[in-house]
């Protein structure tokens, strides 16, 4: 389950850092147009301008490489870093031949440090504002003036760090709600595991690799009996606790390439990566004899329960996830309508027997 959650992380990650990388496109082209109506409308003339035109060019090359060339479909946190480094360079630059520390190009830093502060994480942002305030120190230190002088610019440093430390912890408080809003949307409220739609997701994953690779995979699904009975007796509050207790009886009892969620209610799906549905047969046991022989404290008083339980697998009993699913509940209906607390491994003899495919079981 691990590696397939990875998966998913990796794929959310990449498309943040592809809007990431659009921003720093448009900033790069940003960049060239300021220092393009600079050169424009300044009154200056001669040699100084020629220099901020050819950083201009530089940039419209490595921007044009990083957008639509060779490194346009790398995307990732290295990548919006050395944007970053090109940004103030290109600016301390371009500030170095139009006027030094009273540059209109100056405030742009600040643009660079809060770009920094929401791609790169707190380390880096303070890593860029220790470059940004040596690059003002550079600037300062190109013409000797005064000592006053350079004691009233001092005071212009602290926005540097101030506007780090503010973005950084901004940045930080927006990537933890991310985090969790990320993490909401992929598991179920109540017991903590996935949700049906991260199940899918992961499920895809795990089809299209037995597809190609001619691996075997099982799906089982589990529902709990008694469910009404417990609510009936005891309270719904009840029958939540159940409901998590069936949750961490599944979880403790397969493998961390395997995953599980809830499939509604009381009824859960499992998926075995890599494995028929015979190997996995002790497995389901393991989870069916472990909840009919512990039972739960629900506020002083132990409850115990049992669980009925089917079985598929591909390709033997269908050719996608959602054939095997279908299967596996067939099979686990199976189970409640012959006496529950046990496993159903689907098989085409279970129509000749006399019950129904489903017919009206309680729960």
């Amino acid at each position: 389950m691990d590696e397939k959650l990875d998966i998913e992380v990796d794929q959310s990650t990449q498309q943040r850092y592809k809007g990431y990388d659009r921003i720093m496109g448009n900033i790069s082209w940003l960049l060239i147009a300021l220092v393009a109506l600079d050169i424009k409308i300044s009154p200056t003339e001669g040699a100084s301008m020629v220099f901020p035109a050819a950083f201009s060019v530089l940039l419209f090359l490595y921007n044009l490489n990083a957008r639509y060339g060779l490194l346009s479909r790398k995307y990732g946190a290295i990548k919006i870093f050395i944007d970053l480094m090109v940004f103030l360079s290109f600016i301390v630059a371009v500030c170095w031949y139009t006027g030094k520390l009273t540059s209109p190009f100056m405030s742009l830093i600040y643009l660079v440090l809060m770009a920094t502060a929401l791609t790169q994480g707190r380390r880096v942002t303070y890593f860029m504002a220790g470059l940004a305030v040596t690059s003002y120190l550079l600037l300062a230190s190109a013409e000797f003036r005064e000592l006053n002088y350079y004691l009233t610019h001092i005071i212009e440093l602290f926005p540097f760090m101030l506007i780090a430390h503010l973005g950084a912890m901004l940045a930080g408080e927006s990537e933890a709600a991310r985090s969790e809003v990320e993490r909401l949307s992929l598991t179920d409220e109540v017991t903590g595991i996935n949700n049906m739609r991260n199940f899918f997701l992961l499920a895809e994953v795990q089809e299209k690799l037995a597809i190609r690779y001619i691996r075997p995979f099982a799906v089982c699904m589990i529902d709990a009996d008694n469910l009404k009975k417990i609510n009936d007796q005891y309270g719904h509050f009840a029958g939540t606790k159940l409901i998590q207790h069936v949750a961490g009886m599944i979880t403790a009892n397969i493998r961390g390439s395997d995953f599980c969620a809830r499939y509604g209610g009381d009824e859960f799906v499992i998926m075995f990566n890599e494995a028929g549905k015979q190997d996995v047969v002790c497995a389901v046991e393991r989870i069916i004899t472990g909840m009919s022989s512990a039972p739960f404290d629900f506020e002083g008083q132990k409850i115990l329960t049992t669980l009925s339980a089917g079985l598929a697998g591909y390709p033997d009993d269908g050719g996608d996830v959602r054939a095997i699913m279908a299967r596996a509940d067939e099979s686990m209906y199976v189970s409640k309508r012959t006496g529950k607390n046990r496993l159903t491994v689907f098989s085409e003899d279970m129509y000749g027997e006399s019950f129904g495919k489903h017919g009206d079981v309680s729960r």
